[in-house]
């Protein structure tokens, strides 16, 4: 079992609440984030809410958080609002952890964490400590994945209003609008000084296992292990793409799937022959060319020693490995 970094937060920590007014449940949770912020005073943490205006804001003020010495930082929203608060802290002693009131919020099923945000409020000061890779895009981290391709490209078309109004199925639609046009590229992948050249649909780089909330394309990720994992779906046209997403969510798997390839690397840079869109984290980021990098155990994160035990055990050998 893996040892965390320290235990549980002391009454008397101080703590910073990051929220989102605009996530996708925020307005419908807004009377259980107060109970959340009520049950950590009695506990006996020093809070503080502050909430964001515009994007970047979580960034800023998680990073003011670390350079005051702020023992804790929760992202009240979703995995963007997480992506934004991390950050402001990869680097430093503060550690972070989500309320999950965005529209799926990947992290927080990672964790196998309640769902209902008072239950989840309860169990936060219970929780160990542990340090956990991050991944770098261009210039920016993220804790989950990148991707690159046809998700990127639904996300990029995704209006904030649709995803507050339809959950998850805003992403469904905007995937099955542009599916028909959609086709793979050439692709020239630098892993560790190894290049392939592939034709690809989409590219998965997984600091984590689990993608979208529903399947792993990337089950062996770790987020101990200071590699990237990489999940090539490999095609020229969307009935590919169908068919491997589809294998993976009858599965909730996707190492067995022909149409999949996995790899693993430290340093990866990707060229396309035309840019394909770039999304860290669910948040649209930029296009190819890009690098990617990790960074080991570079931020402090709550985590129940169950989930610890599973993301941090050994990976399982795969073929392919860079």
């Amino acid at each position: 079992m893996i040892a965390p970094c320290a235990g549980p937060l002391a009454p008397g920590a101080r703590v910073v609440v990051i929220a989102n007014p605009t996530s996708g449940q925020a307005e419908a949770l807004a009377g259980q984030l107060t109970d959340a912020l009520a049950i950590w005073r009695r506990h006996g943490w020093l809070v503080d809410l502050v909430h964001t205006r515009a994007s970047g804001d979580a960034t800023q003020i998680a990073a003011r958080a670390a350079a005051a010495g702020v023992d804790l930082v929760i992202a009240a929203g979703g995995d963007g609002t997480l992506n934004e608060a991390l950050n402001g802290l990869v680097g430093s002693d503060t550690a972070l952890a989500p309320l999950p009131i965005g529209t799926v919020n990947v992290w927080a099923r990672e964790l196998a964490l309640p769902r209902d945000i008072r239950a989840l409020a309860e169990l936060l000061p219970s929780l160990p400590r542990y340090r956990v890779d991050v991944g770098r895009a261009g210039t920016r981290w993220f804790l989950l994945m990148a991707g690159i391709g046809f998700d990127a490209a639904v996300v990029a078309g995704l209006q904030a209003h649709d995803k507050r109004r339809l959950g998850i199925l805003a992403y469904a639609m905007r995937a099955f609008a542009i599916a028909r046009q959609y086709r793979g590229v050439r692709v020239r992948m630098v892993l560790d000084g190894r290049v392939i050249r592939r034709w690809a649909l989409m590219i998965v780089l997984g600091n984590t296992p689990l993608y979208g909330g529903v399947m792993q394309l990337t089950e062996h990720a770790r987020v101990g292990d200071g590699v990237l994992d990489v999940c090539i779906i490999r095609g020229s046209s969307i009935i590919d793409l169908a068919r491997a997403a589809g294998a993976a969510l009858l599965l909730r798997r996707a190492s067995i799937d022909p149409r999949m390839e996995h790899l693993r690397a430290r340093d990866i840079t990707i060229e396309t022959r035309r840019p394909l869109p770039v999304q860290v984290d669910g948040d649209l980021l930029g296009e190819t060319p890009m690098q990617f990098t990790v960074a080991d155990r570079a931020l402090t994160v709550l985590m129940p020693p169950a989930r610890a035990t599973a993301l941090f055990a050994p990976p399982t050998p795969m073929g392919g490995s860079v």
